[in-house]
């Protein structure tokens, strides 16, 4: 594991049980929710499946999956992360593991939800990241991902109460495009909206498939 992935699973086990409690009941902006439908809605017309909320936090949106009808489950980089996450929903499933090396088989994820779960990750470490989810997804599996817009490294030293060490990555909402067609994976829709209360810039979504042939 690299130096920056363990600063990032360090800083996420301090602050996994403040995170949780701050952020319970702030699933998204009614824009954010809506394409967490459509995900839902693409999912469930083409037969359903296993869908995995990578970078799944404590869960709050993993259930969220599981009440809009998909076989949702988690995984996390940090152990702390995922033990709140098991706590607070035993019946789903919840497991450890990294972005860039999926303990997943090929093709068997007919969704992956990716929910800012990519903003610590430099953009040129995208493109192994976003291959690790071609791999993974279906042949006509959907994908959503989430981020906050822009070209920028942020420094993040507290957060949630607590002294982390982080890395904000915001990323050009074309060029994410870009790099997800190059991995195999074909936008659908965008929706990029304006910064609201306590955000500081726009967010992007984009939900892309892989094609039935690739």
């Amino acid at each position: 594991m690299t130096t920056r992935l363990h600063a990032t699973r360090a800083s996420y086990d301090t602050v996994a049980a403040s995170y949780a409690e701050l952020l319970k009941d702030q699933l998204g902006r009614p824009l954010d929710i809506a394409m967490l439908a459509a995900f839902a809605e693409r999912v469930r017309a083409d037969g359903g499946g296993a869908v995995a909320d990578l970078g799944c936090g404590p869960g709050r949106v993993t259930i969220h999956l599981e009440k809009l009808g998909l076989d949702a489950f988690g995984i996390d980089l940090s152990p702390e992360m995922v033990a709140v996450a098991r706590k607070a929903h035993p019946h789903l499933r919840f497991e450890v593991g990294t972005m860039t090396g999926l303990d997943l088989g090929d093709a068997t994820l007919a969704g992956a939800l990716v929910w800012y779960s990519t903003v610590h990750t430099p953009i040129d470490e995208l493109p192994l990241m976003f291959a690790e989810f071609h791999r993974v997804l279906a042949p006509g599996g959907h994908l959503l991902i989430a981020f906050k817009v822009g070209a920028e490294r942020v420094r993040l030293e507290h957060a949630y109460g607590h002294d982390v060490d982080l890395d904000v990555h915001r990323f050009p909402p074309e060029r994410v495009a870009e790099l997800l067609r190059n991995a195999g994976l074909f936008e659908v829709t965008r929706l990029v909206r304006e910064a609201e209360t306590q955000e500081n810039t726009p967010q992007a979504f984009i939900l892309a498939r892989r094609p039935e042939s690739g």
